[in-house]
């Protein structure tokens, strides 16, 4: 019998083998399937940390879906992560608020003047009112900087569930989107966005 035949029937090395064999369906798994995240800071509460302190025993534990991103399915009232526009070596979540075509009316610190989402492009911003960093800070974000979707709470336990997709008080009235920006221009209509 061969030396290479000898070696692969240890079977410590042949569960080495089919353990290293799984290493890429993982690896392919977390970056374009599903990955886990821990949610830290107040930028999303109440949707994320609502009872938020100092340990991370009490950070949300999320299911983060990757594929909407990779076909560029996205959603108003998505909440995403993505790459910070003013840091981009922070990963920050946020709730999408408009896309592109939509024409949103910004809180401060932006100037009150109604912005038009540009293509390719969508306005994100934290469900607190007064802790979050997001687009009335730098404005509309290339949709190209959101990594995945966030799908389902999975700790703390009594908060496990699905990830609503509902804008926040905040948010609505004022946002119109395409279609509805086209009626009121073209038939002076004016529609609630409620």
């Amino acid at each position: 019998m061969s030396k290479a035949g000898t070696f692969f029937r240890h079977k410590a090395v042949k569960d080495a083998v089919r353990v290293l064999a799984w290493v890429p369906v993982g690896i392919f798994f977390t970056r374009h399937v599903y990955s886990l995240a821990s949610v830290t800071g107040g930028s999303m509460q109440p949707t994320f940390n609502p009872n938020l302190n100092s340990s991370p025993l009490h950070h949300d534990v999320v299911l983060l879906e990757r594929w909407s991103v990779a076909i560029n399915r996205f959603r108003r009232g998505d909440v995403v992560t993505l790459w910070s526009p003013q840091n981009p070596e922070l990963l920050t979540t946020k709730r999408i608020v408009a896309l592109e075509g939509d024409l949103v009316n910004p809180l401060p610190p932006s100037p009150p003047t109604p912005i038009r989402i540009p293509p390719g492009h969508c306005w994100v911003e934290g469900d607190s009112k007064y802790q979050t960093r997001d687009s009335n800070t730098y404005g509309p974000i290339p949709l190209g900087l959101i990594t995945s979707r966030v799908a389902y709470i999975l700790w703390p336990w009594p908060r496990r569930g699905l990830v609503e997709n509902e804008l926040p008080t905040k948010s609505k009235g004022r946002v119109r989107t395409l279609g509805e920006t086209f009626l009121q221009s073209r038939f002076g209509a004016s529609l609630n966005n409620d």
